[in-house]
C-alpha cells in the first residue's frame, strides 16, 4: 500500500515544501524513515504510534517505509509529525485519501493525539500558497497565524481524533475553516491593530535637548544610523528609546516580511489577530555574542539585527560590547542582509535595520560634563576607549551627534512632542517614495554610486563646502557619501528639492566622531 501528502520545513527564514511518501509492505513490524531525518524527526515516529492508538486507529504492524523528499535535504523539527500520522492513517485504508490529497499538513502531536503549535507557520503556510496549495490543516492554536495569508483555506485540528468526524465517504473535509474567515473565505491583513501598540513614550518627556530631537527627526526620516555620545544624564537612552514614536508604520510587504521573522524564530504573539504593524525595537545587553548578534548556531536561527529587520537595533553604551560583535555589524549595515554558510547550506537572513547607540566620551564620562564632573580619565585611557569602536565601522554611522548637559532654561522652553516630530517624518518618507517609486529602494540612506549623484543635486556653494570639509577634516570617501545622504534628508524634511549650503553644513554637523579625530 502507498499514499503521500504534504508538509514543509523552516530553512532559515524560508519555508521548503516537503512530499511524504508512506508505503506498506509485507514484513516483521518495523518503521524506516529516509530522507536525511535529525533525531527530532526519527522521534516522530514513537509520538505517531501513540498517538494513533490512543486516539483508537490501528498502527499498521508491517514493514513501513517513510521518505521525505527531496532526500538530499537535511528535514529537521516536529512539524511532520500530524502529516506522517494522517499519510500513514489513508496509507492503511483506515481513512479517505482525497480531502487530504493537494493539501498541506503541519504540526507536531501530543503521544494522547492532541495537536501542539510549532514556530515557523506563517513562513511555511505563505510557501505552500505560492507553490499552488490553497488549503492547510494545522495545530488548531497556529490557525490564526496561518489565517493571516490570504488566499489559502485554514482548517484548525485540536486532536487527531477529530479526523473521524470531519471526513466524509465523499471524499469532503468536513471541518468548518475557522470562523472568522466565513465571509469571504480569506482574511484581510489590512485595518488589524499592531502587535505591538504599548509604545506610551513621548518626546514630549524629554526637556530641552532641541538639537538632539532635529537630528532624531532626520535619523528616522531617511533611516540612517545614528551614534549620541554625552556625559551620563543627558537623556541619550531616553532619546533612542522614543524613536518607534516618531516612525511610521510597516507596509504591507514589510508587516509580512517583519512577521515571517518573528514566527520562524517563535517570538510571535499568538493572542494577536494581525500582522506586526510598528516598526521593530531591539536592544540586547551589552553581553551578547557575535552570533546572538548576526544569528548562528548549528542550525542558524536569525539573530538581533534580522529581529529588528524594517526596524532599530539599540545598541546602550556601545564601546562596552565586544569588539568582535561589533565588526561583524559591517556587512549587514552595508548590504542588509546576513549570510550564514554551513557545510550542507548556505543561510541568508535578512537585516535591513537602523542602527541606534549611544557612548559616554570617556570611561569616566565626564570628559565633556559641566566643570563640576571633572574628567579623571588619563590619555591613555581615553585612547584605550575610542579604539573600541574601529574606523571602519564609525564611517557607517551617519550621524554621530554629542548630546550636552541641557541648560535649566531649556525645561520651560517650547515642548516638541512626538506627534509633532512625526509629521516631519511622514512627510519626508512621502517625498522620498514619489522619488524612488521607480526603484528598488525606499529611503535616502540606501543610495549609493550613480543614484547618489542623480538624487542629490547641490547647489555651487554647497559643493564648495563640501569639498572644503572633506579637505578639511580628512574624510574617507565613505564618510563624504554619507554626509550627502543626510543632507538629502534634511532637504526632504525642509520640503527643498536642492541641497543647500544650510543643509550640507547641518550634515557636517552631525559627523562629530571626524570633528574629534
Amino acid at each position: 500500500m502507498y499514499g503521500k501528502g504534504w508538509s514543509a520545513s523552516v530553512y532559515g527564514v524560508e519555508g521548503k515544501l516537503i512530499e511524504i511518501e508512506i508505503d506498506i509492505a509485507h514484513g516483521l513490524p518495523q518503521v524506516h524513515v529516509v530522507g536525511l531525518p535529525d533525531a527530532a524527526v526519527r522521534e516522530s515516529i514513537d509520538r505517531v504510534r501513540s498517538a494513533i492508538r490512543n486516539c483508537g486507529w490501528r498502527f499498521p504492524l508491517e514493514r513501513i517505509t517513510i521518505n521525505l523528499a527531496p532526500a538530499d535535504l537535511r528535514k529537521e523539527g516536529t512539524a511532520f509529525d500530524l502529516a506522517v500520522a494522517i499519510a500513514l492513517l489513508f496509507s492503511s485504508g483506515q481513512i479517505n485519501e482525497a480531502p487530504f490529497d493537494s493539501m498541506l499538513i503541519i504540526g507536531e502531536l501530543a503521544l494522547d493525539g492532541t495537536t501542539r503549535v510549532i514556530p515557523g507557520v506563517l513562513t511555511l503556510v505563505d510557501e505552500a500558497k505560492r507553490k499552488g496549495i490553497s488549503s492547510v490543516l494545522l495545530p488548531e492554536g497556529n490557525a490564526t497565524e496561518a489565517a493571516l495569508v490570504e488566499g489559502i483555506r485554514v482548517y484548525g485540528l485540536r486532536s487527531l481524533s477529530q479526523l473521524r468526524e470531519c471526513t466524509s465517504t465523499e471524499g469532503v473535509i468536513q471541518l468548518a475553516p475557522l470562523q472568522w474567515l466565513a465571509h469571504n473565505g480569506s482574511p484581510s491583513i489590512h485595518d488589524r491593530p499592531p502587535l505591538y501598540n504599548d509604545n506610551i513614550e513621548d518626546y514630549a518627556d524629554v526637556r530641552g535637548q532641541a538639537t538632539a530631537k532635529r537630528a532624531l527627526t532626520i535619523t528616522a526620516a531617511g533611516m540612517h544610523n545614528v551614534l549620541l555620545s554625552g556625559p551620563p544624564g543627558t537623556g541619550k537612552t531616553m532619546l533612542i528609546r522614543r524613536l518607534p514614536s516618531i516612525l511610521p508604520d510597516l507596509s504591507d510587504a514589510e508587516a509580512l516580511e517583519v512577521s515571517k521573522l518573528y514566527s520562524v524564530s517563535g517570538k510571535w504573539d499568538r493572542t494577536s489577530h494581525g500582522l506586526i504593524r510598528s516598526r521593530p525595537f531591539r536592544a540586547p545587553h551589552h553581553s551578547i555574542s557575535a552570533a546572538g548578534l548576526i544569528g548562528g548556531g548549528s542550525i542558524p536561527k536569525p539573530g538581533e539585527v534580522s529581529l529588528a529587520h524594517r526596524g532599530v537595533l539599540f545598541l546602550d553604551e556601545l564601546p562596552e560590547f565586544p569588539r568582535q560583535a561589533l565588526e561583524v555589524l559591517r556587512q549587514p549595515l552595508e548590504d542588509k542582509h546576513v549570510t550564514i554558510s554551513r557545510a550542507r547550506a548556505v543561510f541568508r537572513f535578512p537585516a535591513h535595520f537602523m542602527l541606534a547607540s549611544s557612548m559616554n566620551p570617556c570611561p569616566c564620562g565626564f570628559k565633556s560634563g559641566s566643570a563640576s564632573n571633572t574628567c579623571t580619565c588619563s590619555p591613555a585611557r581615553l585612547g584605550q576607549y575610542r579604539s573600541r569602536l574601529s574606523g571602519p565601522l564609525l564611517d557607517r554611522i551617519d550621524i554621530q551627534l554629542e548630546v550636552p548637559r541641557a541648560p535649566l532654561a531649556e525645561w520651560t522652553g517650547p515642548v516638541i512632542s512626538s506627534a509633532d516630530m512625526k509629521l516631519q517624518v511622514i512627510a519626508a518618507q512621502e517625498r522620498q517614495a514619489s522619488r524612488y517609486k521607480q526603484l528598488p529602494l525606499q529611503f535616502n540612506s540606501e543610495l549609493r554610486g550613480s543614484l547618489l549623484q542623480r538624487f542629490c543635486p547641490l547647489s555651487s556653494s554647497a559643493a564648495l563646502m563640501l569639498r572644503d570639509v572633506y579637505e578639511q577634516l580628512g574624510l574617507s570617501i565613505r564618510a563624504h557619501d554619507r554626509i550627502l545622504k543626510v543632507a538629502r534628508t534634511i532637504a526632504d524634511v525642509d520640503d527643498c528639492d536642492q541641497i543647500d549650503v544650510a543643509h550640507v553644513a547641518e550634515a557636517v554637523l552631525y559627523r562629530n566622531m571626524d570633528k574629534l579625530k
